[in-house]
C-alpha cells in the first residue's frame, strides 16, 4: 500500500470565483470570523498574512477534536485562481510527512463558481488513515464562507 495520496472535492458556491480568490489571496485572516469550525488564527512569523515567508497558526475542529497547525503559502497563481498551502506542526507531522492544501476557484457558466480543494499528503506509516476529516472540514467551511461572501 502506498503512503502517498491525493483527495479532492469540488463544491458549488453562489459567490463568484473572484470573491473567493480575493478572500484567500488578500483577506485570509477574516476566515476565523466566517467559519464555525475555525476557532482562531494568528500570524506566527512575518508581518504580512499573504507573503510566502509568513507562517500562520490555525486552531480548528477536525473529526470533533480541536487541532492546531501552522500554514505557509507555497505559491499563488492568479491567472488560475489557485493557491498552494503547506500545513505543518506537531499535530500534522506525527501523521504526515507531507501535507499540502490546494485551493482553486473555478468559473462555470452563468456566474456560477466551483471551489476545488485538494489535499496532497504522505503518511508516516500504513497505520495512519488518509485525512478524510479535512475534506469534511473544507466542505463545512466553504458553506459558511459562501454565505458571508454572498452578503458582501
Amino acid at each position: 500500500m502506498t503512503l502517498f495520496g491525493k483527495i479532492s472535492t469540488e463544491i458549488g458556491v453562489h459567490a463568484t470565483s473572484e470573491k473567493w480568490f480575493n478572500l484567500q489571496a488578500t483577506q485570509l485572516h477574516q476566515v476565523q470570523n466566517l467559519a464555525e469550525r475555525v476557532h482562531g488564527t494568528s500570524l506566527h512569523h512575518g508581518e504580512d498574512w499573504h507573503h510566502n515567508e509568513s507562517i500562520k497558526k490555525w486552531t480548528y475542529v477536525i473529526d470533533g477534536k480541536v487541532t492546531t497547525c501552522y500554514e505557509s503559502i507555497e505559491s499563488v497563481d492568479e491567472a488560475n485562481k489557485t493557491i498552494n498551502y503547506k500545513l505543518f506542526g506537531e499535530e500534522i507531522e506525527h501523521k504526515f510527512k507531507v501535507f499540502r492544501l490546494i485551493f482553486q476557484a473555478i468559473d462555470k457558466e452563468n456566474d456560477v463558481a466551483i471551489i476545488k480543494w485538494t489535499i496532497e499528503y504522505e503518511r508516516v506509516g500504513e497505520d495512519v488513515e488518509p485525512p478524510y476529516g479535512y475534506i469534511e472540514y473544507m466542505h463545512k467551511c466553504t458553506a459558511d464562507i459562501d454565505g458571508h461572501l454572498l452578503k458582501a
